[in-house]
């Protein structure tokens, strides 16, 4: 089997979030995606099915099958975009466990259509003021992951989490976030999901379905861009629809292999 790896929401050399591309000639059971998944060793690997008009997409981490990845199904568009299998004047349409999600070519970019993912405001739990001991200034929730607000955008970038403590959160992940000293961003954020395998994501496009919508409301813009600030970085162009989120990036291909099947 071909497995396509590309940079996901890059910003250059060396920047966003790596991920692998499986395209299916026929599907396989759960279990042989997650051996593959955990093999290739990436944050997410992206397994395609063409059935009729559209793609299954399904998405593993090292550890375990996920229910919503941006920054994977960006670099599936990409590479189906790519191969030809689908023209770049139409859209790329996916069927997966958050519902259908598209994918269109705009300009340099790639543009997805994803569920809004708003957070609630929530008490703080022990074990986030345990893991960042700075107080946050809001903590909130959604069906995935906590969200932290902090002060500045250098608390953000020199926080180090004491992963044990994350790991204990009922959720998927942590997003810590400021609003961006840069004019080149409008906030700044970073992602920690050592429940899912994940101990800091390098650039995470469905924390992004949370980041768009509790910026949009402090900042009163609809359109937003976001700078992950992990080593590798990356930049996620959002935008805010009534209940949709439309995050954009770049890609770049870094190579292909072939996999053997996992027994």
């Amino acid at each position: 089997m071909k497995v396509y790896t590309a940079d996901a929401f890059t910003d250059g050399p060396r920047s966003g979030n790596p991920a692998a591309v499986c395209i299916l000639e026929k599907d396989m059971p759960e279990r042989a995606k997650q051996k593959i998944a955990s093999r290739i060793n990436l944050s997410e690997t992206a397994f395609l099915l063409e059935k009729e008009d559209l793609f299954e997409l399904r998405w593993f981490t090292p550890e375990m099958e996920v229910d919503l990845c941006g920054h994977t199904t960006l670099a599936s568009a990409h590479i189906l975009f790519t191969l030809g299998i689908i023209p770049e004047v139409e859209d790329a349409v996916f069927s997966t466990k958050s519902g259908v999600l598209t994918a269109r070519r705009r300009n340099d970019l790639i543009e997805m259509d994803f569920p809004s993912e708003d957070p609630w405001e929530v008490k703080t739990p022990e074990d986030l003021l345990k893991a960042i001991p700075s107080v946050p200034l809001y903590v909130g929730r959604n069906r995935f992951d906590y969200i932290a607000l902090y002060g500045s955008e250098e608390m953000v970038r020199s926080a180090v989490p004491e992963l044990g403590h994350v790991g204990k959160l009922d959720s998927r992940g942590l997003i810590i976030t400021s609003v961006s000293s840069s004019d080149r961003y409008d906030f700044v954020s970073r992602f920690f999901a050592p429940n899912a395998g994940i101990e800091e994501d390098p650039v995470t496009g469905s924390a992004h379905c949370c980041l768009c919508p509790f910026w949009s409301r402090r900042l009163g813009k609809k359109e937003l861009t976001g700078y992950q600030a992990s080593k590798r970085g990356g930049l996620v162009h959002t935008r805010l629809l009534e209940k949709r989120v439309c995050l954009s990036g770049r890609v770049i291909v870094t190579g292909s292999l072939e996999i053997g099947p996992a027994s």
